[in-house]
């Protein structure tokens, strides 16, 4: 092994390796450039294949950080009962980084509707937006939309300078950013220029029928009852919809209840919708976003 390389993959004062350790259960030694790993033979299977992958990716020149050493440990994972799952996008291909995320993507598979709830930092949009984009490259869907309410704590559109697009660009831009790591900036403004790719905000939804697309709804949980049976009332042939949103984090106006809420209710029941709910336990974003998500659930004000 590469000393430089070496270095990145264990971390300042072995920062890596100790998560590694906790994590899959083994005692990593570091002597020169030999790694040696003590544990039953699953566990050293398994992290043996994570610092494999973490090695290869450093030698294309990734950067080291804690929350890839997250990525590839699910990665390294190995379930005979369990296929694993990859969405291949034209920049990097996607997986799993925990269970959550491996049940929301079988949902988004097999299901034309699901609705994926749950706190900020689960990967809810990112994975929504990965899976658009693998069965768009696929040739399985004809278009790629993807849409939000432009409804944000504190602000409005008309106290924003510019245009339209101009005003809604900002309540869109976490999508641009998911798709944006997806394919390059300039292949996403041709898809978008030809109508592949839609990015528009929720009252833009309003009397169509989105056929042979799939079609995402983030930050659901700023919907009115009433814009929610509009944007699902649009489903149209050979299409998927996928809603995600934090019923924790509604900015409606008091006492209006959230389309997201209200859906949840009426359509839970329905055995072809699928409902897969995060928790503060699913958080990947960084590791204090899970403590926050906690704090501010156990002591709601």
């Amino acid at each position: 092994m590469d000393n430089q390389l070496l270095q990145q993959l264990v971390g300042s004062h072995n920062t890596h390796l100790k998560k590694l350790e906790k994590q899959v259960n083994v005692k990593i030694s570091l002597r020169g450039n030999i790694l040696t790993l003590k544990g039953d033979q699953p566990s050293i299977d398994h992290a043996e294949a994570v610092l494999k992958s973490l090695y290869e990716a450093l030698e294309k020149g990734h950067e080291m950080t804690s929350s890839k050493v997250d990525d590839h440990m699910y990665q390294g994972e190995e379930d005979d009962s369990e296929i694993k799952i990859r969405l291949r996008t034209a920049e990097r291909t996607i997986v799993p980084r925990n269970k959550a995320q491996a049940d929301f993507i079988r949902h988004l598979q097999t299901k034309e509707l699901v609705f994926g709830l749950g706190p900020a930092g689960t990967g809810k949009t990112y994975m929504a937006v990965a899976m658009g984009v693998s069965l768009l490259m696929q040739g399985k869907v004809d278009r790629l939309i993807l849409s939000r309410p432009a409804i944000e704590a504190g602000e409005k559109l008309g106290f924003l300078p510019g245009d339209l697009k101009e005003k809604v660009d900002p309540y869109l831009r976490p999508i641009y950013d998911a798709l944006y790591e997806m394919f390059h900036e300039t292949h996403v403004e041709k898809l978008m220029e030809s109508g592949t790719i839609e990015v528009a905000p929720l009252a833009f939804m309003r009397g169509r029928t989105l056929a042979h697309s799939f079609i995402i709804l983030d930050e659901a949980q700023n919907t009115t009852t009433m814009q929610m049976k509009m944007f699902l009332t649009r489903l149209g042939e050979g299409s998927r919809m996928v809603i995600t949103g934090d019923s924790t984090q509604i900015d409606l106006p008091f006492q209006q209840k959230s389309g997201l809420i209200d859906a949840h209710e009426r359509l839970g029941g329905i055995d072809s919708i699928a409902f897969m709910e995060f928790k503060d336990t699913d958080v990947v974003r960084h590791p204090l976003v899970g403590h926050i998500v906690r704090a501010y659930a156990d002591s709601p004000s």
